[in-house]
């Protein structure tokens, strides 16, 4: 797309750095440089605000990447590329299957009530929680990776969504401020939420999290 869009070497091209190295890649066999931008905190896709103050004059396009099943706001990102003159494509991870999306989301209602010590994420704008992610809030320690050990040995599968944002890779390493794709990285974590989960598995989900609210300063 951004090859057939012109895009090439001398241009630059703004990325999210959390997730998706495949897009940096993509810019980079375009010939053309990436420039990475922060995200916002709830949607943890692209802001807007910091893709206007990544534009340069040599700034051709903005690649937009939806997370988790929470869109971005194309609204936005939109003007932003109308008053620059910069071509906005889109990317979306994987899509929920059409028929487990009410099902996805009465699993993540359940958590959203139950679980304490964590943040839930904002369910907002048509959320279809292709992944459930919460932040496990820091205080000096690794307290994510920690809790996700203690999960996990409650038979309980998490996973790390974003191990390493793409600035912070040897082959796309840049000196750039990037809070909210650093905090992210950090504290983010991704808990089951299928629609083949059934009332037990949610309840065991909600029992071993809550069970570890010593390792946690409180949720705010």
């Amino acid at each position: 797309m951004l090859r057939a869009a012109g895009v090439g070497v001398g241009d630059e091209v703004v990325v999210p750095a959390f997730g998706n190295v495949e897009v940096t890649e993509a810019v980079t066999l375009a010939g053309a440089l990436p420039v990475f931008a922060d995200i916002d905190p709830v949607t943890y896709c692209l802001d807007a605000s910091a893709v206007e103050a990544a534009v340069t004059p040599r700034t051709a396009a903005v690649v937009v990447v939806h997370r988790f099943g929470r869109r971005a706001d194309l609204a936005q990102l939109h003007a932003t590329g109308q008053r620059h003159g910069l071509l906005v494509l889109e990317q979306i991870e994987s899509e929920v299957p059409y028929d487990e999306i009410a099902q996805r989301r009465q699993r993540a209602a359940y958590l959203d009530a139950r679980l304490r010590g964590v943040r839930t994420p904002d369910g907002g704008d048509g959320h279809t929680f292709q992944q459930y992610v919460v932040r496990v809030p820091g205080n000096g320690r690794p307290d994510r990776d920690a809790f996700a050990r203690a999960v996990r040995a409650r038979g309980v599968e998490c996973r790390v969504p974003v191990k390493t944002p793409v600035h912070r890779m040897p082959e796309f390493r840049r000196c750039v401020s990037l809070p909210e794709t650093e905090r992210a990285a950090d504290e983010t974590l991704a808990l089951p939420v299928d629609a083949s989960l059934t009332k037990r598995d949610m309840q065991r989900i909600a029992s071993a999290c809550n069970a570890l609210g010593g390792l946690l300063q409180p949720a705010f």
